[in-house]
């Protein structure tokens, strides 16, 4: 992109995330929140009348409202005042052609995870990044909590000693039935191969949970061994997923992803037991980081404390007490790829918040490991290295 960013916000466009879209709502309220964006384009639906409308409930001037992806890319591209970067806010069957559009037109790219169906599709638009250099952030939305960072920077730097386990649960119970077959589309198209991928819980949380266990320990996968079901009659997919993990250097892991959890609203929770000590961290409950020192007393670390390291309290808005959740961490990505993207704009290195976010690698890891886990249970549960790890 040849446009500066000094001095002005950042213009966004969105594709999808109109009426009744979840994730949209979300992706515009962390774009908001720390006022480096403006979203002045999009092609918010596939019916484009509705589309139409919702754009001007939401301030998009009539002349940027577009009926498609397509239209949007190549109008916005040849504008003095175009859009830097898209959203992509869409189910995963449509990201690797929208992406590919956009990044082709000169148009950097954050995208909704996993990041394609295919791992032929998410080579391809790795490939894509790579001709054009365009930016493309993927939103791994847990990587962005406090805790979360202060929890990497922990281990990092050797607090539990060597790390022997990592264990990491995502389960949801929202699926225990089949909504699916009553009108919910947000159900339909992940029960869908088609338009989900191959995998289903463990395509859509299972990689949720798969990043976030590689990006807080720092290691990476060697190999992985699957069980995958499918409880609820009629589904082409998993619904849960158990999945053992061997990691470089000996360590272990053991990761469970389910959608028919009942009980479990949101419940990630990830836990990194090494040779010396534990940590410990809840979703529902981000703002405290349990640790745990072979010989001492387990002690509760809170958000907002003056001392954590400098990658947590970057991401940190308030004091203690006063808490910060699931769109504040959204925030810290978006905030993170602001930064990422001035940085290129200002040909410097990329520091602080937008250093260790979740870019096109990260996105090419998540369906490499939903390949490898799909390949593992298919072929009688047996030990298959994912592609990148």
């Amino acid at each position: 992109m040849s446009k500066s960013l000094s001095g002005r916000r950042i213009r966004l466009g969105m594709v999808g995330g109109g009426e009744g879209a979840y994730i949209g709502g979300i992706h515009r309220y962390a774009a908001r929140l720390d006022d480096h964006y403006q979203l002045v384009a999009g092609a918010f639906d596939v019916d484009a009348d509705r589309g139409h409308l919702f754009a001007a409930q939401n301030y998009i001037a009539p002349d940027r409202s577009y009926s498609d992806y397509l239209t949007m890319a190549q109008a916005e591209a040849a504008r003095e005042d175009g859009i830097d970067v898209v959203a992509i806010c869409t189910p995963n069957f449509t990201h690797f052609p929208i992406a590919k559009a956009f990044l082709e037109a000169g148009i950097d790219v954050i995208c909704e995870k996993p990041l394609t169906t295919t791992l032929q599709d998410a080579e391809a638009l790795a490939e894509v990044v790579s001709q054009t250099g365009g930016f493309l952030g993927v939103t791994y939305t847990y990587s962005g909590y406090p805790l979360i960072a202060e929890a990497r920077a922990r281990i990092a730097a050797g607090q539990i000693g060597k790390v022997r386990t990592v264990q990491v649960e995502y389960p949801l119970e929202w699926m225990a039935t089949g909504v699916e077959l009553q009108n919910n589309q947000q159900a339909a198209w992940r029960v869908d191969p088609h338009k989900n991928g191959r995998g289903g819980s463990i395509g859509d949380i299972g990689t949720h949970a798969y990043h976030l266990a590689g990006y807080v320990s720092g290691l990476k996968a060697e190999s992985v061994l699957a069980d995958l079901a499918t409880f609820v009659a009629g589904r082409a997919l998993d619904d849960n997923a158990h999945v053992l993990i061997r990691y470089e250097g000996g360590a272990r892991g053991m990761l469970w992803s389910s959608q028919v959890a009942i009980g479990c609203s949101n419940a990630l929770r990830l836990r990194v037991f090494g040779e010396t000590g534990s940590l410990s961290w809840a979703q529902e409950q981000p703002n405290e980081l349990i640790y745990t020192p072979l010989e001492g007393a387990t002690q509760i670390i809170k958000r907002g404390r003056h001392d954590l390291d400098a990658t947590a309290q970057a991401r940190t808005r308030t004091p203690p007490g006063h808490p910060e959740g699931y769109i504040e961490a959204f925030t810290n990505l978006y905030s993170g790829f602001a930064a990422a993207l001035r940085a290129r704009d200002e040909q410097n290195s990329t520091a602080g918040i937008g250093a260790l976010i979740p870019q096109i690698a990260d996105g090419l890891k998540g369906v490499a490991f939903v390949d490898a886990v799909v390949d593992s249970h298919q072929q009688g549960n047996i030990w298959v290295q994912p592609k990148y790890c």
